[in-house]
């Protein structure tokens, strides 16, 4: 049995009725641009966020170049970017005419470390955009109080965190905005792109609403030069469905965590494989990083699991493990019939994109280090017990072949 990495099918499969339902119904209204859809969507999704306003836009990339420009934060200005991340995050900034200065993350959490972030503070800094990568939350207490005490914005990368806790709160609405991406593999994904800005602040709100639609409030009159990211009536329909089951999916999600977790974590090495269904409690909060040397009387020689830090609940996007020859275990799993990627294999800093940095290899290690050690194993709510089982299976053959 193959077990991808990603199946979108059996997301539409699980929701048919529903999805068919909504999609005929948008085509039948005859209005398919900024109407009575979107309205409900962004309401439903800000009171998800706990936020109070929520803008939809094209992308997630859009939700956050446009927050940049409604803070007008532009040329000449710098905004704190984590090292390892996807490039949209930086390319956000660059879309504003900024300029983005990494800082490292923390080796375990692969978040920005909140204790590197004030040395990279210079008079152009103009807020920090902590991402919320794989599904956990990023240390925001202190990212705020840095911030406070200097006087920056923040804002959140909430691509991949949907539905995600820290200290009992959503993500996307812990800083001053936060853009969210419903690209389709995401935990709340459209089917296509899509994204959406959320925040409390409501002349932020005001000025996002009219840069998505070309700087306009009222048609042909246009008091800004805007943008055209506007999230379609079809997709925030079929959004709106899949959000009421959101919180369930991503507690599925968990359950695969755990499992993970548990048969990979030395204290249950010989554990049996039980099915997912038979995990019912939510996974363990505190859980210490995972290392396995090659002393270990384990067949995971080096690898390294997924750190949970009490503060947060994962939404868990991805499960993410690392392994000094990750390339060579990567072929092996492959081989075994289990679908990974790697999130990601360059960090920003060493892409074409931003060679005019000049930043060489050996500059951003952490990041770098990270780059050349993780893979990402299948994760979604559709994983089903068998398919773990196999994972884990095949994973620890892998690691046992590599170690001998």
């Amino acid at each position: 049995m193959k077990v991808p990495f990603l199946e979108l099918k059996s997301v539409y499969h699980e929701l048919k009725e529903e999805l068919d339902a909504t999609f005929h119904r948008v085509m039948d209204s005859g209005w398919y641009l900024l109407g009575n859809e979107l309205d409900a969507f962004e309401t439903e999704f800000a009171s998800f966020c706990e936020a109070r306003y929520c803008i939809g836009v094209g992308s997630g990339l859009d939700a956050l170049h446009l927050i940049l420009r409604a803070m007008n934060i532009g040329p000449g200005d710098e905004v704190i970017v984590p090292s390892n991340t996807f490039i949209a995050t930086w390319l956000a900034v660059s879309y504003a005419g900024a300029k983005p200065m990494p800082v490292e993350p923390d080796p375990w959490t692969y978040n920005i470390d909140p204790n590197r972030i004030e040395a990279a503070i210079t008079q152009r800094t103009k807020a920090i955009m902590p991402v919320h990568l794989y599904g956990q939350p990023a240390d925001m207490d202190p990212i705020i109080a840095v911030a406070q005490k200097h006087g920056l914005r923040i804002v959140e990368d909430n691509a991949q965190a949907q539905g995600a806790l820290y200290k009992g709160r959503r993500t996307g609405s812990l800083g001053d905005a936060a853009g969210n991406s419903f690209y389709p593999g995401k935990n709340l994904g459209a089917f296509g792109d899509a994204g959406a800005v959320t925040t409390n602040d409501p002349e932020l709100a005001d000025r996002v609403r009219v840069l998505r639609n070309y700087g306009s409030k009222v048609k042909y009159y246009n008091d800004a030069k805007g943008f055209n990211s506007r999230l379609d009536e079809l997709q925030a329909a079929f959004l709106r469905v899949k959000l009421r089951h959101l919180d369930e999916w991503n507690s599925r999600r968990r359950k695969v965590a755990k499992f993970y977790l548990n048969v990979l974590g030395p204290l249950s090495a010989d554990s049996s494989l039980n099915d997912l269904s038979a995990q019912k409690t939510d996974p363990t909060s505190d859980l210490r990083p995972q290392t396995f040397s090659s002393e270990c009387a384990s067949p995971y020689s080096s690898l390294v699991l997924p750190y949970v830090p009490e503060w947060v609940e994962s939404a868990w996007h991805l499960f993410v493990i690392r392994h000094p020859q990750r390339d060579a275990l990567q072929a092996r799993i492959t081989k075994a019939g289990i679908g990974t990627l790697i999130h990601y294999p360059i960090p920003p800093h060493m892409a074409g994109a931003y060679a005019e940095m000049r930043l060489s290899a050996g500059s951003l290690p952490v990041a770098e280090q990270l780059a050349r050690s993780v893979l990402s194993l299948p994760m979604g709510p559709h994983v089903t017990g068998d398919q773990a089982s196999q994972v884990v299976s095949a994973l620890r053959q892998a690691c046992s072949d590599l170690a001998a």
